[in-house]
């Protein structure tokens, strides 16, 4: 435990920059800590708040504009991938589509502190084309904020963090394991909360071919998308119903309680339709299923599509 509290006084500034770069990039590997125990370092003088935070903005800008890059290159699909290895149970296109549309590239100064909306929002920006200029401007504005207030709450309480480090380095190596348990327990804790939000999602589905075949004989099913009204833009499922971003969760629905209806979206694991798919549920609808695979699989199975 001393070793590491020796590296961290003489190789702080770098540990803050790989730890920020690793997690904005999307490992499981919180930054805070961190910084929060360098601004308790700066308030006895061994960094300068000013340096700290530098570098902490620079290598959150850097991860970040990596995902900018890779949404304006390959779009949804960035996305998507994103939100099924993220570890936060709430990412959702959809979810974050709606702040964004709402906001805009303003959104990225809070994004940090958004659960969900935070491991995807750079490449959102790059999906959604938001100038560079604009994108770095506040993803830069709104990575100081978030490190700043690290390194502050630091400073603030570096007396107890102090108190905390000499407690770490007099259990030696028990200090270390209970630093990699606690970190252990943490990235636990996330795929917990992952695993319980999709294990909620669970319920029948139907394929894309079922569907197509209840079409084509005639015995449509009330249809509902659910997406945000960009991705609407795209085109939808002939014959479906949208639902507005300020409807998913109080939305009117007056379709037959003993008829079939289908709700899709864009969001891995079917997240927003299931959700919507249980609410229809509990006003009395049985026969409800969530599209799998959702406006994607109906894409690529070549069915066609009303622009």
């Amino acid at each position: 435990m001393e070793t590491l509290y020796h590296l961290i006084e003489q190789y702080g500034l770098l540990i803050v920059f790989v730890n920020v770069l690793v997690e904005q990039l999307g490992a499981p590997v919180p930054a805070y800590p961190t910084l929060i125990l360098t601004g308790a370092l700066s308030a006895s003088g061994r960094y300068s708040p000013a340096v700290l935070l530098l570098v902490a903005v620079c290598a959150a800008l850097l991860a970040d504009y990596v995902w900018y890059l890779a949404g304006r290159r390959y779009g949804r699909q960035i996305m998507s991938r994103l939100c099924r290895i993220s570890l936060s149970p709430d990412s959702c296109v959809r979810q974050t589509e709606s702040i964004y549309l709402r906001w805009g590239a303003r959104s990225l100064l809070l994004a940090k502190f958004i659960p969900g909306f935070a491991s995807i929002a750079s490449a959102l920006s790059g999906t959604m084309g938001t100038r560079r200029r604009s994108f770095l401007l506040w993803d830069a504005a709104g990575s100081a904020l978030w490190a700043g207030l690290g390194i502050f709450l630091g400073s603030l309480f570096s007396s107890a963090v102090d108190d905390l480090l000499n407690v770490l380095a007099e259990l030696g190596h028990y200090g270390m394991l209970m630093i990699a348990v606690a970190l252990a327990a943490f990235v636990a804790n996330k795929w917990w909360q992952r695993r319980r939000f999709r294990k909620s999602l669970e319920m029948a589905r139907i394929s894309v071919d079922e569907l197509n075949t209840m079409l084509e004989e005639g015995n449509a099913p009330t249809i509902i998308d659910v997406r945000s009204p960009l991705s609407q833009q795209d085109g939808r499922i002939p014959g479906a119903v949208t639902i507005s971003n300020q409807e998913i969760q109080t939305f009117v629905f007056d379709g037959p309680v003993e008829g079939e209806v289908v709700v899709y979206c864009a969001c891995p694991n079917e997240a927003s339709a299931a959700l919507v798919a249980r609410q229809l549920m509990r006003r009395g609808y049985t026969r409800v299923r969530p599209l799998t695979g959702g406006i994607d699989a109906w894409r690529a199975a070549g069915y066609a599509i009303d622009v």
